[in-house]
């Protein structure tokens, strides 16, 4: 069940999409929502020059700026929390990002992120190094949100009958009778007969709302690439799936589908763990 959200944010644009969709769904699930974003190390303290001659580093400066910046960030948090009806705070912390937010959300059943962070215009990767560093190394369901994302449209269910997807067939359930949306099931199989016994498997899953779901299925191409397309043809709010795949053991802390759709999806992408 999820009843307790955190949300991670940096002040960017992705960020604060993550802000509005993560109070935004802590409204519709009736959980309690907060907020923490981080003066980085690396931003305020020097960095080691190898005995070349520099000018002082100005770190006080640094510090001062950032912790005025963080301090507005966590105001508009709250601000948006306001406006959507409830009471949470953003904390204001120090450190190394990624593992802050960790080490906050132990206590969370959801982390909620922006998919790009404050250096989105200057960076050519479609995934902040923060929120990449992120979801590979926390052990909580997170909800990786890009630019622009929003609340609205059915959920995709990302099915391989991995024990990672059926945490996700449970939380899709949660967000479907939460949210009132559809589910639309999409599994990928290069046999026809394994797709069916996966439906078989995934309609016990989601019980009482197997009677509205729609099924997709693949047997060709990428997998990463269909579940997107699905969701674009859905018009889709959320891609629900797991974290890890079906090869675990062979991959490095995140599904390689996973990853592949975190960066390439247009909607959020939630993932199970």
């Amino acid at each position: 069940m999820i009843k307790t959200i955190l949300v991670a944010t940096d002040g960017s644009q992705a960020a604060a999409s993550a802000e509005e969709f993560g109070l935004a769904l802590a409204g519709r699930l009736q959980a309690n929502a907060s907020g923490i974003t981080v003066i980085e190390d690396r931003d305020v303290r020097a960095p080691k020059v190898d005995g070349l001659a520099t000018s002082t580093f100005p770190e006080t400066e640094l510090q001062a700026y950032y912790r005025v910046r963080t301090d507005a960030v966590a105001q508009r948090f709250a601000q948006r929390a306001q406006s959507a009806g409830t009471s949470a705070t953003c904390d204001v912390a120090s450190g190394i990002a990624d593992e802050i937010v960790i080490e906050r959300s132990q206590t969370s059943d959801l982390v909620v992120v922006g998919r790009n962070g404050k250096g989105e215009p200057y960076s050519g990767s479609l995934v902040g190094s923060t929120t990449n560093r992120l979801i590979r190394k926390t052990s909580r369901s997170t909800l990786v949100v890009p630019s622009g994302g929003s609340l609205s449209g059915p959920i995709v269910l990302g099915f391989d009958g991995s024990p990672g997807s059926r945490i996700a067939a449970n939380l899709a359930v949660e967000l479907a009778n939460g949210l009132g949306e559809a589910i639309h099931v999409f599994v990928d199989s290069k046999d026809k007969g394994r797709a069916v016994s996966r439906f078989e498997e995934v309609r016990q899953l989601l019980g009482p709302l197997a009677d509205a779901v729609r099924e997709t299925s693949s047997t060709l191409g990428r997998p990463d690439v269909k579940i997107v397309d699905a969701a674009k043809e859905a018009r889709a709010g959320v891609i629900v799936m797991g974290a890890f795949g079906r090869n675990r053991i062979s991959e490095y802390f995140l599904g390689s589908n996973a990853a592949s759709v975190v960066r390439t999806s247009p909607v959020s992408v939630l993932l199970a763990r």
